[in-house]
This record gives C-alpha cells, structure tokens and sequence, in this order.
C-alpha cells in the first residue's frame, strides 16, 4: 500500500479529524470530499508534513513522512494547491519546467528529453498557444492547468491537488480529469484531489475519503455514496426554508433537477405527494390524485393551480 493513514488524529491544537485510517495504492483516483473548514486543506498538509500529526502516522511507500526531508518528499509527491504563489516574469513553459528541477543541480538546464515531456504535457492541457505566455496575463483557469503541468512533470508516483477544477469550465475541467486519470491507470500513479463537487467521483475517481464530523469516511466511490445519503440528497442547498419537500425517486440528477425547481417556486407542504421518474415521464400522486407531466414547467404549472 502506498499511501496509509494509521490512527491519526489531525489538527492543529484541536482536533479536525480524529483516529483516521485509510489507505491508497498506486492507480487509484481519490476524491477527497467535505464542507469548508472540516480539514481536507490540513489533511493534505500533514501528508506533506507541512503540518504535524496530533497522534498515529502517515506513510508513504512503507515510510513515514516524518522522517522525510523535504527532497525525498518532493520526490514522492508532487502537489498543487488551490493558492499558489505567481511567479514573477515566469512563462507557462517556465512554470512547467519547474517541476524537473528536483532532478537537478541547482542551474543546469534542462536534458532534450525533458524538455520534450515539458511540451508534451503543455499540448495535453490546450495550453499550447499560451506555451511563451506570462502567468501574469492568463485566466484563472489556464493559470490552474499551468500549476497543475507543473505537477505533473515532476514525475512523482503521488499527486495531490486542493480543488484542482475551481476556476475552470465544464471544458478544462474534463481535460484535467481526464489527464489525471489517464496518468493513474497508464503511468501508475496515485491521485488525491480535492473538491467540493461529489459528481466528479462518480465519473472519475475509484475512492473517495469523505471528512463529516471529525472523521475520514473512506472506501469505494459507490459504497461511501450510498452509505451517506447527504452526499447525493438533492436537498443539500436549501435556499427556501418554508420548502417542505416531496418524495422523490428518480436518477440523481433528475431528482436535484426537480428539487431545486419545486423550492425555487413552490412555498405549499409537498410532503405528501409522490414525484417518480420513469420513462421520460414525470408521475405526480398523492392520496386523491394522478397525474403525469413530460416537462418541468408543465409539473410547476400543475403544482401551482393544486388547492
């Protein structure tokens, strides 16, 4: 196993998550997944040993990171946060260069063979146009898939990223994923990514570690999703408190779709009405009615002229 946690407790002078364990081999693609402020920044942290553990142990490939100097932890994980620092001056070639330095003494220049992996990778993410552009001067979302090469050139068996799909469209969002994933199964790789967005799981990681009320959740993406019904629940943003919602069954996004029209709209107690989907139609039931609707207007329509 390459990654493990072993009853670690992490934290600063509290603790964020306690007696955690989990574990990750090289291939996997993991989620990493909670609400803002649970620790999944100081989770990445203390795997860096950037910050240190409260009690257990982290280990990557048999060793604990503690007794790692900062090299060998360069050498074994490669990362990329969600605020990075902008080097001055530097191109997007410059920063994704930067990644092969850990290879070499201080000043040498890069070998051909490096130098062409650097292109390469610059052609996977779309950021070919942008090869001799200053940092300074592109979007949020190409300077993300700047860091993000930079990462990936630095050939380390771990990658980590905080929120690594933040500032980019649905587009480079796919190309990222769709790299590190490619990277994980092709190059045996083990990738550790960080988001707010369960639905990128379902798609593209293998585990998820899931961080809800100090403790780390983790297993098959499929398990972990049906053992913590929050996760998927469309009720998950409540924007309408006087919203008293229906039953609903119906694929997951089918059933967020439907949630978050009927609490946009509809102020009534709809607890006892039944909404399923099946078959491109919409049946509406409850103790006195049937009805069925093929769209969402006409269902808001419906529910609006109900008594």
């Amino acid at each position: 196993m390459h990654l493990q946690i072993k009853q670690a407790n992490i934290g600063y002078t509290t603790h964020l998550i306690s007696n955690a364990n989990a574990e990750l081999k090289l291939g996997d693609v993991c989620l990493l997944i909670g609400n803002n402020g649970v620790g999944k920044t100081t989770l990445i942290k203390s795997i860096l040993h950037q910050v240190s553990l409260l009690n257990g142990e982290i280990l990557i490939n048999n060793k604990n990171v503690k007794t790692l100097s900062v090299k060998e932890i360069a050498e074994n994980i490669a990362v990329v946060f969600s605020k990075s620092l902008i080097p001055q001056n530097y191109t997007v070639e410059d920063l994704i260069s930067l990644g092969k330095y850990i290879y070499y003494p201080f000043y040498f220049e890069l070998k051909k063979k490096d130098r062409d992996e650097v292109s390469e990778i610059i052609a996977e993410l779309d950021l070919s146009q942008y090869k001799h552009t200053l940092l300074k001067n592109l979007s949020d979302g190409n300077l993300q898939k700047a860091f993000i090469g930079r990462a990936l050139t630095q050939n380390s068996p771990v990658i980590i990223l905080d929120e690594p799909t933040t500032h980019l469209d649905e587009k480079n969002k796919i190309i990222i994923l769709k790299t590190l994933r490619k990277l994980a199964k092709e190059q045996n790789k083990l990738i550790l990514f960080s988001s707010h967005d369960w639905r990128l799981a379902k798609e593209f990681a293998d585990k998820i570690w899931y961080i809800k009320e100090n403790h780390l959740y983790s297993g098959i993406v499929e398990d972990i999703l049906l053992q913590h019904e929050e996760l998927t629940n469309a009720s998950l943003f409540e924007v309408n408190e006087n919203f008293v919602a229906p039953q609903i069954t119906a694929p997951a996004f089918y059933k967020e779709m439907l949630y978050s029209l009927l609490q946009k709209n509809i102020q009534k107690d709809l607890s006892d009405f039944n909404f399923e989907f099946h078959n491109g139609f919409w049946a509406i039931s409850n103790n006195t009615l049937h009805y069925q609707c093929e769209s969402f207007e006409e269902i808001i329509n419906f529910i609006k002229n109900i008594h």
